[in-house]
């Protein structure tokens, strides 16, 4: 039985509230239970955070809304929630899905109305539970509902000028960067964070599987680090206790505060439904709908966006503007509610006058809120549907008063060959503008609810060193087996004579497997643009489209950077650049081509597994095909950044938008299943620890025993200088000593018998690093780099080129001779 709070409890929450100080999830269930003069008191603080926020965003006393249509693409749904009468079986609908015409006669209905959304509403899924709706989709060529939904979106876009918004249900990262070029907006509530509720038989949520909590709250953080615009919000009155109400609020905050794109939290009353297993449950009242909306308002803060929806809340207009509301949601002239169709919405007209008659004038927005509008450019829109935006906001955001046209759903123009293009030289002789971005202070999310994120490293049992150190001398890729992960942590942690007998041991593997030849490439690094909104914690390369220091390369600079290299006597480029949201899904390909073209027989490594993902996405084709048509274009091998540490625990802290480990793995074993090798990497010394250096080390052993497409691995240790992770004081300042040398040794032995090649950065090591790890299990000196500006914008001194000679004065100095190698390691 829950505790019921005290009038005591109540007022001391009231009087935090009211003083503005955060209140914690105790006095919050608190506030929940206020009656007579302290509800009132609780409408009236929530009310006032609400104006203060609507004065700061530039529109006081404006509550808003959205003219949309309601496209109900399919009503079969693999869930089975108890309360819905949305979702149904298919001898009941005359087809599995609406056909791309009807969903266009939805649309055009719609824009002749001036509505500006289009809300694709649709069940979670439905193939996975239902042949109907798998065979419909095979009739017609998509593989799965999502990928009809992106192309009825673009239909629309193309056809009608509308707005997407879609409410497909729960999704991966990857396909959230699918649908996000599509799509200014999504969205998902997050209903309830009460597990037992889904897990429990009996309750709302039993035999959905989408309705996990965890599940959900996984789909909330990956639209963030997408950086999608994103709708979410709770279901009151389904079973949960009001301390699991106030839990949900809490949950959808610290998404909100990590990733910023909250745009909206929906505060929803249940209401019974005939036709359902909980038809006989009783309404949520609408005293704690507000209680709810003025809690969520408090907890959320002046910045949120916070609606209720009208048609659900009888006549109670005046009440829910009281607790804090700044919007009434998606209101339909033309489509029903399809979710409440028992319940249809107000008339535009009527919202307006009782908006009117409670203090507040009512005004159009879009489906993506002003505030992301206005910053559409920092990565919040996709190029192929900003000019659809732009067409119907005004310069503040707000919806335009105009109906929709259809606009092509393009590439935008070519937007490179601009920006301080010679950065990979200046960077050496005059350094970066500043030494942080310009939207520092908040396109990495909230640092503090980064922070709470860091996990410390687990207690290691004391473990005899000598045995360990006999294994790796003996067996030492057995040191990756679960029951020997004892002795793999203690030469982890070895130090002083232990640490230089795992050097020596290293080594002697690299003798039996690379004799004493240090191998380089003479190769040139092609950084093709550091324009990026990805918000990656650790990247100092980064930069905003209007930085000082950003810069775009056009096709044909590369190719004249990569001829030039050949005359210097190259025999690779490598390419990489920023997630740049102007750069065409095209010009992948065609940096390929105009390099082989201009230079035939040069070897071209380019792509992080990053920039893969993202564009394939983007482009809406398989990571297969993507890669198989880098690879008929000329691509020889991809480099195996982006990886940081495959463990998402950490990688979630590093980076607020990149792929996650799975990701990671798939593109690689893609790419190596389609005849592309790869290198591996691992970036260490800043939130992570031994445990999870381990578990990335068993990663790339478990790839290479299946595609055996790794080429080499890397350690590339954390430059912490102009690191914002490390500036906003979270991440320590790099790997020690130590730890480099443990590092380096500790790949040689546990990849041995895999990948055969390690390699140690001179741009991060300098020289002497790099002689050390020359004699400690490496046997490779990465290449001649021409130029490097990754490393040097975060602040490594070490330089951005080495000559032929340097690198071989470098093994002069390890005591072993120097050979250039190719790419993919075989002798020049």
């Amino acid at each position: 039985m829950e505790p019921v709070p005290t009038e005591a409890s109540i007022r001391r929450a009231l009087r935090r509230a009211a003083d503005g100080k955060a209140i914690d999830i105790d006095e919050a269930t608190a506030l929940l239970a206020a009656t007579g003069e302290q509800f009132d008191q609780l409408l009236a603080i929530a009310g006032g955070i609400r104006d203060a926020g609507l004065r700061e965003a530039g529109r006081p006393g404006v509550v808003t809304y959205s003219r949309k249509v309601f496209i109900p693409l399919t009503r079969l749904c693999q869930d089975r929630c108890h309360y819905c009468t949305f979702a149904t079986v298919p001898h009941k609908l005359p087809a599995a899905f609406l056909e791309r015409d009807e969903v266009l006669e939805i649309a055009r209905q719609g824009a002749a109305q001036g509505c500006k959304e289009a809300l694709f509403t649709l069940g979670d899924r439905p193939e996975e539970r239902w042949p109907a709706a798998r065979q419909w989709l095979d009739e017609r060529g998509y593989d799965s509902t999502l990928d009809y939904v992106r192309a009825c979106a673009i239909a629309v876009l193309e056809e009608t000028g509308l707005l997407p918004h879609l409410n497909p249900g729960v999704m991966s990262w990857a396909e959230l960067q699918r649908l996000k070029p599509v799509a200014p907006s999504m969205g998902m509530m997050l209903e309830t964070t009460a597990t037992r509720l889904w897990s429990e038989k009996g309750g709302p949520h039993y035999g959905s599987p989408d309705k996990e909590p965890a599940v959900r709250l996984r789909v909330l953080d990956d639209a963030g680090r997408v950086g999608v615009p994103f709708t979410t919000g709770i279901l009151i009155g389904i079973g949960e206790t009001v301390t699991e109400r106030a839990d949900s609020l809490f949950a959808i905050r610290r998404a909100a505060r990590e990733f910023g794109h909250i745009q909206e939290v929906i505060v929803q009353n249940f209401r019974a439904k005939p036709d359902t297993a909980m038809r006989g449950m009783p309404d949520a009242e609408l005293r704690e709908l507000a209680a709810t909306v003025a809690v969520a308002r408090i907890i959320m803060g002046p910045r949120a966006r916070l609606q209720a929806p009208p048609n659900l809340i009888d006549d109670e207009f005046s009440l829910l503007l009281r607790a804090g509301i700044d919007d009434w949601g998606g209101v339909s002239p033309v489509t029903p509610d399809h979710v409440n169709p028992e319940r249809p919405w107000p008339q535009i007209d009527l919202l307006a006058e009782k908006t009117e008659k409670a203090g507040f004038t009512l005004k159009e927005r879009l489906t993506i809120y002003p505030e992301y509008v206005r910053r559409g450019d920092e990565g919040w829109l996709d190029p192929r549907v900003k000019a659809h935006v732009s067409a119907l906001s005004g310069a503040d955001g707000m919806a335009l008063d105009k109906s929709p046209v259809g606009l092509p759903w393009q590439e935008p123009d070519e937007a490179f060959g601009s920006g301080r293009t010679d950065l990979h030289q200046s960077i050496d002789s005059e350094g970066r503008t500043d030494d942080r971005r310009s939207d520092f202070d908040h396109v990495y999310g909230d640092w503090d609810e980064v922070a709470a994120h860091v996990r410390s490293a687990p207690a290691t049992m004391p473990t005899d060193v000598v045995a360990a150190l006999k294994l790796a001398s003996e067996d030492p890729a057995a040191l990756l087996l679960e029951k020997n992960e004892d002795k793999a942590m203690a030469l982890f942690n070895a130090d002083g004579p232990a640490l230089d007998e795992l050097a020596r041991i290293a080594d002697d593997l690299r003798r039996q497997v690379n004799g004493d030849d240090i191998t380089y490439v003479v190769n040139r690094n092609i950084n093709f643009s550091n324009v990026c909104y990805v918000g990656c914690r650790f990247c100092a390369f980064a930069q905003r489209e209007k930085d000082a220091d950003a810069y775009r390369l056009s096709v044909e600079q590369v190719a004249d950077r990569a001829e030039e290299a050949w005359r210097d006597g190259a025999s690779e480029v490598c390419m990489q650049g920023g997630i740049d949201p102007k750069m065409p899904v095209t010009a992948y390909a065609d940096l390929v081509r105009a390099v082989k073209r201009r230079v035939p027989g040069m070897h071209v490594h380019a792509y992080s597994p990053m920039e893969i993902v993202t564009a394939s996405a983007k482009a809406g084709v398989s990571l297969r095909d993507w890669l198989t048509d880098l690879k008929e274009a000329g691509l020889g091998t991809i480099p195996g950044t982006a990886a940081e540490i495959l463990d998402d625990d950490v990688r979630w802290v590093l980076t607020k938008g990149k792929l996650p480990a799975s990701a990671w793995i798939d593109v690689v074993t893609t790419a190596h299943q389609v005849g592309i090798r790869s290198s591996s990497t691992m970036m260490y010394g800043h939130v992570d620890h031994p445990r999870q250096w381990l578990g990335h080390f068993r990663v790339l052993a478990g790839i290479q025993d299946v595609t055996g497409g790794f080429t080499e691995f890397v350690g590339l240790p954390f430059i912490h200088t102009n690191a914002p992770i490390y500036l906003a004081g979270i991440a320590r300042p790099g790997p020690t000593w130590r730890e480099n040398r443990v590092v380096h040794a500790m790949a040689r032995v546990l990849l041995h018998g895999r990948i055969d090649n390690i390699q140690c950065s001179w741009v991060k090591l300098g020289d002497e690093g790099t002689r050390v790890m020359l004699n400690s299990g490496c046997n490779d000196l990465g290449g001649t780099l021409m130029e490097e500006t990754i490393s040097r914008m975060a602040g490594s001194e070490h330089g951005s080129a080495r000559t032929v000679a340097e690198l071989k004065e470098l093994a002069a100095a390890a005591g072993r001779p120097a050979v250039e190698r190719t790419t993919v390691y075989g002798r020049r």
